[in-house]
């Protein structure tokens, strides 16, 4: 099992007061509170200083640094508006770009696609970084792998599909961006794409994080906004069918019996689940702490699985996901990939997870900021 939590772009700048600024140090230690020592690291997506200015650097690591995991930062057009990456490196972000660091046993990559461009959402990896990740995809062993960048491939000036294919061929099970403003979930058949909403430039829900887990080849997502409370869950086991990419697996698309595992942030004096508002058991602990039942002669098509945790002062919280069982096997025919990494393949609304569908952000149907 691999955690993670993302953050959004935080577009800090003292326009707006440093309102997203102080929004950012409420999300970090809400993140302090609940997540220290159960996820194992953190994301902070690109766009982080609104106008690459000095002071927003400084005043953004010095929230950063509260934070009790590991942060990774990636930059954004917004950092590059000086034309540079200097001041970027220097205050906030020194690790160099591309990265690759296995965590746990999950290769996990991370990008810089502003500084090969022009400026603005002049999106591109260039030739050297191109190519570093085409030899880092194909050394090696299979394995798990996560990339974190600051946009979908579909956002890229030039190489979208050779990138989107190459992620889709060498075992990348999730890419993890900002960039939109809005949260929104891809599927493109081979590779989860997941965006969490911005800090700053508000424009649809309230401020949150997203939490996401690899449990074994499930990808699992939920955003956490800072009106909510703990405990929080996450089911990692199985998938929802809406982020299934291989329907031969039998922790996507389980068979006949459904193994539920599920994280569960902050404290809970008891943890159920419930299958279809029909059968319900208890979950326990295994020795890695995450929750486990198990659901036997589970009839073929599609079901509802909600998992709860209520904490010592009696609140609750509720995740929910829709599992496929499948007992046949037959391999279906794939159809030729069409439009890799590109938001056609969004999942559109799905608000129990923080994704009301609107996709308000400048990118789509927003403001222009």
């Amino acid at each position: 099992m691999l955690r993670w939590l993302q953050f959004g772009d935080l577009h800090v700048c003292e326009g707006d007061g440093w309102e997203s600024l102080d929004r950012f140090r409420r999300l970090v230690d809400e993140a302090n509170k609940g997540l220290a020592g159960r996820v194992d690291f953190a994301v902070l997506p690109g766009d982080n200083a609104n106008h690459a200015q000095p002071e927003e650097f400084r005043r953004i690591a010095e929230v950063a640094d509260r934070l009790r995991l590991p942060l990774h930062i990636l930059p954004g057009d917004h950092d590059f508006e000086a034309g540079h990456l200097d001041t970027f490196r220097a205050l906030l972000a020194p690790a160099p770009l591309p990265r690759a660091e296995t965590i746990g046993e999950t290769q996990c990559l991370f990008l810089d696609i502003v500084s090969a461009g022009s400026g603005g959402p002049d999106f591109r990896l260039g030739a050297a970084q191109t190519a570093w990740l085409h030899r880092t995809l194909q050394q090696g062993e299979a394995q798990r792998r996560l990339v974190f960048m600051h946009a979908f491939p579909g956002d890229l000036r030039e190489g979208c599909e050779e990138i989107a294919a190459l992620f889709a061929r060498s075992g990348v099970a999730y890419v993890g961006t900002g960039h939109t403003h809005y949260n929104d979930l891809l599927n493109d058949g081979h590779v989860v794409y997941g965006a969490t909403r911005s800090t700053g430039e508000i424009e649809e829900g309230a401020p949150g994080f997203s939490v996401s887990a690899l449990d074994g080849d499930v990808v699992s997502w939920r955003f956490k906004t800072l009106e909510s409370g703990w405990p929080f869950v996450l089911v990692t086991s199985p998938s929802d069918w809406r982020l299934a990419t291989d329907y031969q697996s039998r922790t996507q698309v389980p068979d006949a019996a459904i193994t539920v595992r599920a994280e569960v942030f902050g404290a809970a004096s008891s943890v159920t689940a419930r299958l279809d508002e029909a059968r319900e058991t208890a979950l326990t602990q295994d020795g890695d702490g995450v929750w486990c039942a198990r659901f036997e002669d589970v009839a073929d098509g599609l079901h509802t699985l909600a998992v709860t945790a209520t904490g010592p002062d009696g609140q609750s919280d509720t995740d929910r996901i829709e599992v496929l069982v499948r007992k046949a096997r037959e391999r279906p025919k794939r159809a030729p990939s069409l439009a890799l990494g590109r938001d056609v393949h969004s999942v559109r609304a799905w608000p129990h997870k923080g994704i009301p569908g609107g996709r308000l952000g400048p990118n789509a149907n927003g403001r222009k900021w």
